[in-house]
This record gives C-alpha cells, structure tokens and sequence, in this order.
C-alpha cells in the first residue's frame, strides 16, 4: 500500500515495476558489453535485448516457491527470450544487479528531490526579499532580544537551504555507482575492465572495490543527508508554529476559508501542515539511525540490511520529496502580520535597546561593570512595575550626565540596529533584488 504521503513521481520509481525494469536495463547493458568483449554470442544480446520482458505478477508467482526475488525474475524473462536465456544474467551475481539498480533508482530519486530544493530555494528567496526590511523582534530562549527583520530570518534559511543543495549533490553523485564484481567482489568471472564499461553504459561509475555489495557507508552519507534537510524544514516550521500561537500571532501558515481546525472550538486555526511536517522529519531522522546500522555487514556481506533498505530508502526520498513540497508550499503562501510584529516588538517599551544603551554608556567614560550595574537595575525594574524603560533612562541623571540626549535617543533607534540587514543580503543572495510589485501584491492579499 502506497502512503498518503507519496507523490506521483515517487511512487513511480518505487513501484514493483520500475524497480523491475531497471534490473532489465542492468541486465542488457550487461549482456551487450559482454557480446561486445566475445564473452556472449552476439545474436544472445540481440534477442535479450529485443525480447527481454516480464510480468510483475508472474515475478511475484515464481517468488512465492523460490523465496528468491532476483531468481523469480531471471525466470520471469527467461520464459519469454526462449533458448538465447542461457546468456542473460551471465557471469553475474544477484547483487551486481541489484545494487546497480539500486544506484539508479536512487539517482531517478535524487532528481525529484533535487528540483524539490530548488523550488524551496526560490520560493524562500523571494519571501527573504519581500521582507527585508520588516522589523519584528529577536528571540532567544523563547525571550525578546534585539530587533532583526523577517526577511533576514529567512535568509537565514535560504543560506541553509544552499548547503543541504550542496551536501545533497555531493551525498547523490556519491551514490552513482555501480559493481559487477561477483559474488566476494574479486572479479572470478569478470573484469574490472568489464565492470567499467558496463557501468558507463548505465551511467554510472564502477565502484574502486566493492564485496557482494556495494559498501553501505555510501548509502548511510546519502540517508543521515535527507535527514539534514528533514531537520532544517523541522526547524522552519518549528519556528513558523511559534509565530503562529496566538500571543504571537506573527505569521500563520494558510488557512482557507473552507478549512476548520477543531471539531469542537470553531474559532481554531491549527498549524496541521507544519506540525506534519516537524512529526515526519522525525520518521527521516529515525531511518538515518538504520542506514547506519547496515554499514556494518559480516564478512564479505550478509543479508540483514537488504530488508532495512526495502523500507528506508523507498521511504526516505518519498518523504523528503513530500516534506519538501508541504514546505515550500507553506512558504509561499504563508500568512504574514508586520503590524503584529511591530507591536510585540514595542511591547517591552524599549527594553530591547539595553545593550545598544551600554556600549553607548561605554563609549562615554563608564566602567563596563557600572554600565551593566545601572542599565540592568532599569531594566529590572521596568520588567517588574511594567514602566517605560526609554522613559527611565532619560531620567536617571547618572546617565544623562555621561550621555547627551541625542546620543540617548539614537540608542533607541531602530534604524541603528538594522543597519546592515542589506549587507547580510548582498552576502546571502550576492546582488540587490527588490521585490516586484506583483509579489507586493500577492503579499498583501494572503495577508
């Protein structure tokens, strides 16, 4: 049964059927470049590769008394090529061919997911900009820091976004490999020379050195990679379902007009795609853990991954696939509130200007320890009677002493601490790019 979760394209990679046809391209490339060595007749390669077919049920039918997959489908086909079968699978092992296959079903994979990453880096870096310059408060530990903007929140994922791209291509080109060494992988059939041939063939890249199998630290690099691009879209929508509480209520993911959120309180906008995604990433994260697991197998290979495999990677790539797009959607269509922003922004009345306060307190004569003294005893106090903290600080003539009003008043200003928001930008995305006036548009209508 294919989850809900599976998109068309990925579930047709992962099909039975797919997953067989690729094991006949593997076996034909094989078949041709060994005619072409002498080591097959050549009217063998012609009519495997003319004739070569088989039904998946079949397959399945032929498994069922053999209890062997790779075996039921050498039959499958063999009973439709007729005489010229004696040749298909010649000089192979059950691995060379599912391995290699494997490889290419993952490199089919790995372009799904490739476009996915790209899709999330547009959408990102046009929200980045769209938001450049809207103010909303800093958080750490869950607390009011300093002034950021949204845009630069987002940038901060956009970059995130360029090294997953990054560890993804290099942790896929990885896994394009392919091995017909046998059955210990020490060539007793065939060459190396072959090998390479037939992988180029596919196009592919012949393992160095390979046992039965192909080694599984490729494929644990490839597993914990989708778990890093699980974690970073676990992270984007953590951080969006915390704006999303209503004492918060800065962003919102989309919410239709059709759409109810709880059975029983009608006026509920639940964050259900967001908290979806945070609850799957988990399931990427926990496959990574057994991808580790089959890197150790005994001697020259057991079977105890194979099983594991049928399960995660299958699993894996159709939910980054999956995740990928429920992120990118979530982004793009987003609900957004600067007014919200601005007032929790304002609602500590100046507190977050504090450390901008005391290097200015700095700057004019006092001690470091007597600045954080003063400036912190305000700041106390106003967190605890609810005062204005900018209003405080004007009338303590202890600072004012030290420091002119002016000087005062542009500790407090919010232009100050954003006033390398474009430098960060040109960094991220390297050139200036101002939002266009139909995404101003757009924008204004989801919110």
């Amino acid at each position: 049964m294919i989850p809900r979760y599976t998109r068309p394209e990925m579930a047709r990679i992962w099909s039975d059927e797919n997953r067989f046809r690729t094991w006949l391209a593997v076996e034909v490339a094989a078949t041709e470049t060994l005619a072409e060595a002498g080591l097959v007749p050549k009217e063998a390669a012609q009519a495997i590769k003319e004739r070569a077919d088989f039904r998946v049920e079949r397959i399945h039918e032929i498994e069922a008394e053999v209890r062997h997959d790779v075996i039921a489908f050498t039959t499958a086909v063999a009973e439709i090529v007729g005489p010229h079968a004696r040749w298909f699978h010649y000089g192979l092992t059950s691995n060379d061919v599912v391995d290699t296959a494997q490889a290419l079903l993952i490199c089919q994979a790995s372009q799904v997911i490739a476009q996915d990453l790209q899709r999330l880096s547009e959408v990102l870096e046009r929200r980045a900009w769209e938001f450049k310059d809207t103010p909303m408060i800093g958080r750490t530990h869950g607390i009011h820091a300093e002034p950021i903007t949204f845009g630069f929140k987002i940038a901060n994922w956009y970059s995130e976004t360029q090294r997953n791209i990054a560890r993804f291509m290099a942790a896929a080109e990885d896994m394009r490999v392919g091995k017909f060494s046998g059955a210990v992988g020490i060539f007793a059939h065939l060459t190396p020379e072959l090998e390479e041939k037939i992988c180029r063939r596919l196009g592919l890249k012949a393992a160095a050195v390979s046992s039965q199998v192909i080694q599984r630290d490729r494929h644990a690099h490839y597993l914990s990679t989708l778990a890093v691009i699980a974690s970073t879209l676990d992270k984007i929508a953590t951080e969006i379902r915390h704006l999303q509480r209503t004492e918060v209520r800065e962003a919102e993911e989309f919410f239709s007009e059709k759409q109810k959120g709880s059975s029983a309180m009608p006026h509920k906008r639940n964050p259900v795609t967001l908290e979806q995604i945070s609850g799957l990433a988990r399931v990427v994260r926990a496959n990574a853990q057994a991808g580790f697991e089959d890197v150790p197998l005994w001697h020259e290979r057991d079977i105890s991954h194979s099983s594991v495999e049928r399960v995660i990677l299958p699993d894996s790539t159709t939910l980054a696939d999956y995740l990928l797009s429920k992120t990118t959607n979530v982004i793009d269509m987003m609900f957004v509130y600067p007014e919200r922003m601005r007032a929790n922004l304002e609602s500590t009345r100046g507190l977050i200007f504090s450390g901008q306060l005391l290097l200015d307190l700095v700057e004019h004569g006092m001690t470091r320890e007597d600045a954080y003294r003063l400036v912190q005893g305000h700041a106390m106090r106003a967190w605890k009677e609810g005062l204005n903290f900018h209003e405080e600080i004007l009338a303590d003539k202890e600072i004012t002493a030290k420091v002119p009003r002016k000087q005062i008043e542009y500790a407090f200003d919010l232009q100050r601490q954003l006033k390398n928001v474009d430098k960060i930008f040109a960094r991220v995305f390297g050139v200036k790019k101002p939002v266009s006036k139909t995404a101003k548009k757009a924008s204004a209508k989801r919110r």
